[in-house]
């Protein structure tokens, strides 16, 4: 029984390796990476999934954007500060003026529609970082007159960070309800924040738990229980996927000690404009080709559930990093969205997780903030 036992455990490991590389070949395919047969007889049908010029790749922004509120007004300014980033590449001095100006009106005479959105118990906090935002922006009129890349580029960051606590205080409550089915898993309510010692060095990790509560959740939660605490990176494929997880033994994922069964993790993916989640299939499967997820892989870092090949409800402790390529998966559309349930991403240590591999291990992992969001099933 035993050695039938070894030959499952080993089979189940490799769908979980192999079901993975298969997406990532399919996407090299279409993205023209790879050639052989016909490749513009076998693209073709998926045109429309190929890469969007102005897809989103900062990790930071795309959580932001991800958050859920509803207020043009942060939204605008938030936009337009993002957007800074992209004028500075060619060095756009004008339309960079433009942003600077239009940011400040928004700052100036839109203010009112911004405190709108927040609590009464909140307005004294948010005062205060409107008043540092003005401020700034001020400030980066005069770092865009004298043209110097290196502190707009700076200024501009320090300013996002205070627009995402702005987003932050706007959100009130948990925005959907999560399925009955799933009331016997770890949810996270919000968002966390892990830190992660590798033996090449630290990783500092957003979990969005507004975005994937299951998946998010059930990753604190390992965490917080030291699950990962010494685990080998177990796969390492240079600029794709750097995978963990894996427990020692004949185990595959991680068996709940409160009723001894393997805890078995669904496919989890809210798409931009849904009301919650999709859960248990693809949105392929569900010929939802178009549809851009919440939190995409479109960004370095992105931190997704592994699976086998076949089953969305079968991930338990194992995920990856996604290794983000601009050759070989193209922001926007890529085939891994939809796929994979992405809860989080690399916010520090980008050029760590470009170190890793699998000869690297995981030292350490705790959650630094956002513990409180965590809820427990109520029979654990």
């Amino acid at each position: 029984m035993k050695t039938v036992q070894n030959v499952l455990s080993k089979w189940y490991k490799n769908l979980l390796k192999t079901s993975l590389l298969a997406i990532l070949l399919a996407t090299f395919f279409v993205s023209g990476s790879l050639v052989w047969g016909n490749v513009e007889a076998m693209a073709a049908p998926r045109k429309s999934m190929l890469a969007q010029g102005d897809a989103i790749t900062d990790p930071q922004a795309i959580l932001r954007y991800a958050l859920p509120i509803d207020n043009d007004t942060i939204r605008k300014l938030q936009g337009d500060l993002e957007d800074i980033g992209t004028q500075l590449r060619g060095k756009r001095w004008g339309r960079i003026q433009r942003d600077v100006k239009n940011a400040n009106f928004l700052l100036t005479s839109r203010r009112g529609k911004i405190l709108a959105s927040i609590p009464e118990e909140l307005q004294s906090s948010a005062e205060t970082t409107l008043k540092q935002l003005t401020s700034g922006v001020s400030e980066l009129q005069e770092l865009v007159k004298a043209q110097d890349k290196g502190e707009v580029a700076e200024k501009r960051l320090e300013l996002l960070d205070q627009v995402g606590k702005l987003e932050e205080l706007m959100v009130q409550g948990f925005p959907f309800a999560i399925p009955e089915e799933y009331a016997n898993l770890p949810q996270l309510l919000g968002r966390a924040t892990v830190e992660m010692e590798t033996t090449k060095g630290n990783l500092s990790i957003v979990i969005d738990g507004y975005s994937a509560p299951i998946n998010g959740g059930n990753f604190v939660d390992l965490v917080q229980r030291g699950f990962y605490d010494g685990l080998d990176f177990i796969r390492a494929e240079d600029f794709y996927i750097l995978q963990a997880g894996d427990p020692p033994g004949e185990d595959d994922g991680f068996i709940d000690p409160q009723t001894g069964e393997y805890r078995a993790i669904p496919l989890e993916v809210l798409v931009q404009g849904d009301e919650q989640p999709v859960y248990g299939i693809t949105l392929e499967e569900l010929g939802r080709y178009l549809d851009q997820p919440a939190i995409p892989f479109n960004a370095y870092g992105a931190i997704a559930l592994a699976r086998p090949a076949g089953d969305p409800n079968g991930g338990s402790s194992q995920f990856f990093f996604f290794k983000f390529d601009t050759e070989m998966t193209p922001p926007g559309y890529n085939l891994m969205d939809g796929r994979y349930s992405v809860f989080g991403y690399v916010v520090a240590g980008k050029e760590v997780l470009e170190e890793l591999n699998a000869e690297d291990k995981i030292v350490s992992a705790k959650v630094i903030d956002g513990i409180e969001n965590l809820v427990q099933p109520q029979n654990s």
